[in-house]
């Protein structure tokens, strides 16, 4: 019981603790709001204080600025002022001429509170800042109409504090200073809507040809949704996302209660396409200038997210070359086509730097002409210039295929169909090299080479040029893509393979600066490694051939090392039949080359694709627009060839050989190649598919003398080799008492006589089997006379000589039958000669014992001034040389 007690300290201490009350939950709020307050006392304090500076270094308001758009000012690649884009052909139209739909449709979409903020929307304020909060500042923007007006008259595009915060101060300053009424028409007149067309009213005329007063519901709805992307949003060039944007400005305006749900309906279901007007209405402004060209760099901002600035004053560094665009300008505006409508663009790159020198949008093309062949044309087929970009190019970068690899030629079909594989004339021509199969465009060694590079690959190694052709089939190979390339895309390409396989995205912009004067953006693109340098010199040294002995002779431009490739598009049969088209029909027609220094596209064709091109002189239309204007603008400059990189060596193959062998000293010339190959790759292996011929050299060579005739009789055999199938002929050379040897007579008997020899002399007679570039080695055998004996004048008196004797022989023996008592000597000198040589000779030529001449012999021709070979059955061979005098 002791334990239990308690002292009554310890019960006082208890009692105490049960009477201490707790910390209410709303002391620790009321703390935390007035710590909250606190903060926001001071972060107002603050920013009301950073506002004020903002404020304070603001511009003024300006009446002429806020009505009129502030043109920017575009410099070509030398620094040179050639456009200003702004308010020329302007159609400024006041607040009481706007129709009220049309300011429906602008303030559902742009400011639906704007009659009731004071040029700043606090309510859509806070849920900007909410979003920024989340997602990060700049990410959305609660700008007021009035907000837009005052950044399109005197703010740079920027996304700072100080831009907003000014913006907002003069916002406010412009509400107190102007009507509602007043800001509205400013905004009206004053926003870009596409390219160089501000103001709705200029945007009325130049999409619909027509006065707002006179447009629809659903037209009007197409212009609301255009400012917030003016190029993206245009009708003309891309109906699609105008169309979205058009429901969605019809969806806000049904929203907002300015229209019915069924006015909404029956809006959204109208074509947007209808009453846009037609191009061929579309009157060019010829006061403009390089209008294709401004066209790209408009555009090139609104992708960077500028599209806006066009309007703020800046200037903007192009990359345009105005020599280059005279030339290409003035090759489309020629008279050079061969119809009215044909129509053709031309994009020119820097090789080097990936830079657009020059654009060709089209013939005649203008300010007013909305479609840009040369950048917006991306639904018509490359045909066989993707040959390298998809197939070949790839084959060495993956496979280290070398411009000799073979590829047969023949017929196959497209993998699980029956449709074969055609070549553009018809036939197969077997075992070829892939130089040749490129640079003759054949089809079926472009479908095999896809196939052996797989289209995995082939997809890979297109899209490193940034080129999205979809799905990759075999049929890809020939330029059946489910999407296309540009003329500009391709040039930016091609322009990889002279550029050691660096690639850049072609841009026409340098940079941009802001109206400061010292903000600056940079938007040349970085470069890019595509290929090894081993693949874009290999590709490069097949695409020369295309200019010297293939498919684009027309291109070639004297003095210039160019590489390049065309290319033709075919109709499918379900277009062949349902436009009844003719068999020599084509839709698209190209050529891509390149230099050192510029690549050039170019594309022709009917924008209508149903209208076919027909005859050579639209085929090869490409080829000559691409000579011209590579020449003029490659005058006076100095072109450098391509040159060879270490990665890549020669070697010399026999076409043919799987795999790939050196070419033997024997390989026919017409089956030589001198060929590029990784190195590293080139074959070691010498082919010995073709072996020497060799002849036998003639046998039992033999020579016979006469010496009444003062004739020589060559007898001789000869085994031809069964594998031969040339004809064998007989090379018949004499040295004379160690002299040179020189030719008698080539003749395809196996016998030859020889005349008018000089006693006293040494014969060295060889003969040699010769069929066309094999020679045998040299029989020979040497025959030696006896000089002639000088008589005793007095004992043989001339006038004591008969006519007849010696029956005319020079060599005065005095024997009545013109034999004497030496003849037999002679003709054992000359057996005995004969046994020492190859030819192993008898010194007869019928092998006769006695030595005496066979009936053959006596076929001779009378020996005159010079020594002459005849065959023993009295012919003479036509030779190189038919009548010479040892």
């Amino acid at each position: 019981m002791s334990e239990q007690k308690r002292t009554r300290e310890q019960r006082r201490k208890e009692l105490q603790q049960k009477k201490q009350p707790k910390k209410p939950i709303k002391l620790w709020i009321k703390r935390i709001f007035i710590a909250v307050l606190a903060i926001g006392i001071v972060g107002l304090l603050a920013g009301g204080s950073l506002f004020a500076y903002y404020a304070s270094s603001a511009p003024e308001l300006d009446e002429t600025s806020l009505k009129d758009p502030i043109s920017p000012k575009l410099l070509d690649a030398n620094g040179e002022v050639f456009a200003t884009v702004g308010a020329e052909s302007r159609e400024y139209v006041p607040y009481d001429e706007i129709p009220q739909q049309m300011e429906d449709a602008i303030l559902a979409t742009e400011d639906v509170r704007f009659y009731d903020h004071m040029g700043v929307d606090f309510l859509r304020l806070g849920k900007a800042v909410l979003a920024n909060v989340t997602s990060g500042f700049g990410s959305q923007g609660a700008s007021t109409l009035t907000q837009q007006v005052i950044k399109n008259s005197f703010l740079t595009n920027e996304k700072t504090l100080k831009r907003k915060a000014q913006e907002a101060y003069l916002a406010i300053q412009l509400e107190r200073k102007y009507e509602k009424e007043e800001i509205f028409e400013m905004y009206f007149n004053k926003i870009l809507m596409s390219g160089r067309i501000y103001g709705f009213g200029t945007a009325s005329q130049y999409f619909y040809g027509k006065e707002l007063k006179d447009l629809t519901l659903d037209q009007y709805a197409v212009l609301a949704g255009m400012p917030q992307s003016p190029n993206n949003y245009n009708p003309f060039k891309n109906p699609e996302l105008a169309e979205k944007r058009r429901n969605i400005v019809l969806h806000l305006m049904n929203l907002h209660g300015k229209i019915t749900e069924e006015e909404m309906k029956a809006a959204q279901a109208a074509p947007v396409e209808e009453g846009l007007l037609p191009e061929d209405q579309r009157v060019a402004n010829q006061d403009s200038k390089y209008d294709a060209f401004i066209d790209i760099v408009l555009d090139e901002l609104e992708k960077n997210g500028d599209g806006d600035a066009i309007s703020e004053g800046i200037t903007i560094h192009t990359t345009l070359q105005p020599e280059a665009q005279q030339t290409v300008e003035a090759t489309l505006n020629s008279d050079r086509f061969p119809t009215e409508k044909i129509q053709s663009a031309v994009a020119v790159i820097d090789t080097k730097t990936g830079a657009i020198a020059a654009v060709g949008g089209g013939r005649n093309y203008g300010a007013e002409r909305g479609f840009n062949f040369a950048q917006d044309m991306n639904v018509r087929s490359p045909g066989s210039t993707i040959k390298p970009l998809l197939e070949y190019g790839a084959a060495v970068e993956f496979l280290n295929w070398s411009t000799g690899q073979t590829i047969i030629d023949e017929q196959i079909k497209y993998t699980g169909t029956d449709q074969v594989v055609r070549n553009f004339d018809g036939k197969y021509k077997g075992n070829m090299t892939m130089r040749e199969a490129l640079y003759n465009s054949r089809n079926v060694p472009a479908v095999k080479t896809l196939k052996e590079v797989g289209t995995k690959n082939a997809k890979e190694f297109i899209n490193r040029f940034g080129i999205d052709i979809g799905d990759v089939t075999e049929s890809s190979a020939l330029g059946g893509t489910s999407k296309a390339m540009t003329p500009i895309q391709m040039a930016g390409a091609y322009a990889a393979f002279g550029n050691n396989g660096m690639h850049t995205k072609p841009y026409a912009i340098n940079k941009i600066v802001y109206r400061d004067g010292k903000t600056e953006k940079n938007y040349r693109p970085d470069s890019k490694p595509v290929m090894k340098d081993s693949t874009a010199f290999i590709v490069t040294d097949v695409l020369r051939d295309v200019l010297t002995k293939g498919t684009g002779k027309r291109a070639a431009v004297s003095g210039l090392d160019i590489a390049g490739k065309s290319g033709t598009s075919n109709y499918d049969a379900n277009q062949m039949k349902e436009w009844d088209l003719p068999n020599s029909a084509f839709p698209d027609v190209w050529f891509a080359g390149y230099t050192t220094n510029y690549s050039i596209a170019v594309w022709s064709g009917y924008p209508d694709l149903k209208t076919p091109m027909t005859t050579n002189e639209e085929r090869y239309l490409p080829q000559n627009i691409f000579k011209e204007v590579m020449a003029n603008i490659s005058n006076g400059t100095n072109t450098e060839r391509f040159q060879k990189p270490s990665s890549v060596v020669e070697a010399t193959i026999e076409v043919g050989s799987d795999p790939l062998q050196l070419a033997s000293d024997y390989t026919p010339d017409n089956l030589k190649s001198t060929e590029l190959f990784v190195k590293g790759t080139e074959p070691t292996s010498v082919s010995e598919e073709y072996k020497q011929l060799e002849l036998n050299a003639p046998s039992n060579l033999s020579v016979d003398y006469d010496e009444i005739t003062s004739t020589a009789t060559l007898a001789w055999d000869f085994e031809k080799p069964e594998e031969m199938e040339t004809d064998v002929q007989f090379e018949v050379s004499v040295a004379i008492d160690n002299g040179p040897s020189e030719v008698l007579q080539t003749t395809k008997q196996q016998g030859l006589i020889v005349q008018s020899l000089i006693p006293g002399s040494t014969y060295v007679f060889s003969v040699t089997a010769v069929s066309e570039d094999v020679r045998s080695e040299p029989a020979s055998i040497s025959l030696t006379l006896d000089a002639v004996e000088e008589e005793n004048p007095e004992e043989n008196p001339s006038d004591n000589i008969d006519e007849n004797e010696g029956n005319g022989n020079w060599n005065g023996n005095g024997n009545e039958n013109g034999k004497n008592n030496e003849k037999d000597k002679g003709k054992d000198k000359g057996k005995d000669k004969g046994k020492d040589n190859k030819g192993n000779g008898n010194g007869t030529s019928d092998g006769s014992e006695d030595g005496t001449n066979s009936e053959e012999d006596q076929t001779e021709t009378t020996p005159g001034d010079g020594q002459q070979g005849t065959n023993p059955d009295g012919t003479t061979d036509s030779g190189e040389d038919s009548s010479t005098t040892p």
